[in-house]
């Protein structure tokens, strides 16, 4: 490589994972999709936030960065631009049917969890006369709630590593329903309910423990009593001790 060459590729303007993802697939030939590009809007976004500007121009490269910020993230396209590769999970359709003088209503109701399966996680439900549309609504509403997930090793039984369980006992509600995350050995897996287990797992976390109390066969109930968990979680303080001792880390284990 010469040193012209060398120069133009220190020089070259930095840019989100997720933009750079979408102007390389842009490049290329043209490939048959199945269903819309998650990429396009990426594409033709204009920011109309201080944040979504400061990401466009390359101002800011991660997300840990727009977090530190402390401006809120109002623009979907923040979270594509800087998280690319969010899985997404529906988890409930629940159809609303409701009489009224001109006839018979139907509304949809959507939970929805997205996340990294690596420090990130959102939830979000939403309503609305399409299934389609209403998905792609609450999509869009979780990941503007995403928030970073403690992990660490806070069972006796942990050895060394990376945390992959929760540090310490902990307790969400939504409703009647209440879920305790318990700190579990690395490879027991998630000892949960499956709605619950769907969150974690998109979460990043790969060993808990669980109790519930409540009218637990409620599907949303039980998925945001766990979320809440995650939420309460991340209000506790530790030492700088004992996130050495439990291996504690919050968000992306690899930055």
């Amino acid at each position: 490589m010469s040193d012209e060459e060398s120069e133009i590729i220190e020089t070259a303007p930095a840019i989100a994972p997720g933009l750079a993802l979408a102007l390389a697939e842009e490049e290329d030939a043209p490939v048959r999709r199945r269903g819309p590009d998650p990429l396009a809007a990426l594409r033709t976004w204009q920011p109309r936030t201080r944040l979504g500007r400061m990401v466009a121009n390359g101002e800011i490269l991660t997300y840990e960065q727009a977090l530190a910020t402390g401006l809120p993230i109002r623009e979907v396209e923040i979270v594509d631009a800087l998280l690319p590769g969010l899985e997404d999970d529906v988890l409930a359709v629940n159809m609303i049917q409701r009489m009224t003088d001109s006839g018979r209503r139907v509304r949809f109701n959507v939970l929805c969890v997205v996340g990294n399966n690596d420090g990130y996680v959102g939830l979000a439900i939403c309503k609305g006369k399409e299934v389609a549309s209403t998905i792609k609504k609450a999509i869009d509403k979780a990941k503007l709630s995403l928030i970073p997930v403690m992990r660490g090793n806070g069972s006796w039984e942990s050895g060394g590593g990376p945390g992959t369980s929760v540090p310490l006992k902990i307790t969400g509600r939504s409703g009647s329903t209440r879920v305790t995350l318990m700190p579990a050995p690395s490879g027991k897996g998630l000892v949960i309910g499956d709605y619950g287990r769907r969150v974690l797992q998109l979460a990043g976390v790969t060993d808990v423990w669980s109790r519930s109390a409540g009218q637990t066969r409620t599907t949303i109930n039980y998925a945001k009593a766990t979320f809440n968990a995650l939420v309460e979680l991340n209000k506790t303080r530790f030492s700088e001790g004992d996130k050495r001792r439990l291996n504690i880390i919050s968000g992306r284990g690899n930055q």
